[in-house]
């Protein structure tokens, strides 16, 4: 697979005419344009482009998110360490780009929405019960992502479900570019945090989950196709919102930032819903 002996850092734009492209982002932000099928052979071209908007660096086909993958965050929510991956899943219509606003609920409303900075995997190819030894050879690369929750539907009202609470539209930023994988060797050994108004809410390390990258994408492999395109959310470190006391919720105004070393940050402004 091409890709997978290609280090850049990919991304996803608007030319000023508002077609769209991929590119390889460079030092400076010089950006070149890409062509070929990311998920197969591609190239670049270097001809250099100017970037109108940017865009989240794919478009998913599906979002996997696993709950309760960090132990100390386990522990701020007073539940036990899960035997098993908790997953539930995002619509892939509720994806933000970098720059793009949160917004909070105002049909469904909710006064409780939060934050959790996150990984996010990109699957590069199709794969159905992939062994945990070899998982990362699926891995395209990797980017930030914020599991934007509505806690009062995902505790009080969805049903017992977390879906409900978790794919509202806007509660999917990705950005703000995607990582080869072979940029990143070890992805349970990169910091990662939230930073809400210039104040680090979250800050911790991968390294911490109870269940890392490889054993994810074996366990949701498991009888189950992965689609190039798929993207899995990993999982928040402690520091949530809902955990402090009191507890810290966005409001209309806020500036919201996740950062992970060796990828970027990715900042999103928080505005109310026009209904």
């Amino acid at each position: 697979d091409y890709w997978r002996n290609t280090k850049m850092k990919i991304i996803r734009f608007q030319d000023e005419s508002g077609a769209t492209h991929f590119g390889c982002q460079h030092q400076g932000e010089r950006v070149t344009l890409l062509e070929g099928d990311i998920y197969g052979d591609f190239s670049d071209t270097g001809q250099e482009m100017q970037v109108k908007k940017l865009l989240a660096p794919i478009a998913p086909v599906d979002i996997f998110c696993i709950g309760l993958n960090y132990a100390h965050h386990a522990e701020e929510s007073n539940l036990p360490k899960p035997d098993h991956p908790v997953v539930f899943t995002k619509s892939s219509a509720i994806l933000q780009n970098p720059g793009d606003p949160i917004e909070l609920l105002r049909k469904l409303r909710s006064d409780e929405v939060d934050y959790e900075c996150e990984l996010a995997v990109v699957i590069g190819k199709k794969c159905k019960n992939v062994e945990r030894a070899s998982a990362l050879d699926y891995v395209l690369g990797y980017t930030c992502a914020n599991d934007v929750s509505a806690r009062d539907w995902q505790a009080k009202w969805g049903g017992g479900q977390w879906c409900r609470g978790k794919t509202f539209d806007t509660f999917a930023p990705l950005g703000p570019c995607l990582v080869t994988s072979d940029e990143i060797s070890n992805p349970n050994a990169l910091q990662i945090k939230t930073v809400l108004n210039g104040e680090t809410m979250q800050d911790w390390n991968t390294e911490d989950m109870i269940f890392d990258v490889p054993t994810l994408i074996e366990f949701l492999s498991g009888s189950t196709t992965l689609l190039p395109g798929t993207v899995i959310l990993t999982g928040t470190p402690h520091g949530i919102g809902a955990a402090r006391k009191p507890p810290i919720f966005l409001k209309a105004g806020d500036t919201v930032t996740i950062e992970v070393n060796g990828i970027g940050a990715l900042t999103n402004p928080v505005i109310e819903e026009a209904v």
